[in-house]
């Protein structure tokens, strides 16, 4: 059910940010509640393997940005029969940064760009992810590599 996949070709803003990668993990999971469930956990396993423990800022951090990025391609982007991609990167540049990418097939539903957020109704529950994404990572945004998937991403400072 959940496989490990290639690393996609990196994108240009990657390539211009950062150096090379100390550390890669990526995994399909399927586009479930449970499967945004797990990407929050497997990150934070990852994360603590890579030396930022559960207890740690930088890892609650970045797990709230990959439950997000998670839950809004499960509630968004789902296509079904079709799984989502997860995709961790840890630059050990300095600053040490980690960049997370959420991989969906539906490529007709782009949230808004960075910086023309909406605010979030006081009368409803959700519509603050986004909200959140923005105001926790360093820079987001999304890209289209190829006709059939959508990424959404988010780089966040780890120290």
């Amino acid at each position: 059910m959940n496989a490990d996949t290639a690393r996609a070709q990196p994108t240009h803003r990657e390539n211009a940010q950062h150096g090379t990668a100390a550390g890669h993990f990526t995994i399909r999971l399927s586009a479930t509640p449970r499967g945004a469930r797990l990407a929050r956990r497997l990150a934070a396993g990852q994360l603590d393997g890579w030396g930022w423990p559960y207890d740690t800022e930088a890892s609650h951090t970045a797990t709230l940005l990959v439950a997000e990025l998670a839950t809004n391609a499960v509630r968004h982007g789902r296509v079904k029969g079709r799984d989502f991609r997860m995709t961790l990167t840890l630059y050990r540049d300095d600053p040490v940064a980690l960049r997370i990418e959420l991989t969906d097939p539906r490529t007709d539903r782009r949230p808004p760009t960075p910086g023309t957020l909406p605010p979030a109704s006081p009368e409803t529950e959700a519509g603050r992810g986004l909200l959140l994404v923005d105001a926790l990572a360093s820079h987001w945004g999304t890209t289209c590599a190829d006709p059939y998937t959508k990424t959404v991403w988010c780089e966040v400072i780890l120290g």
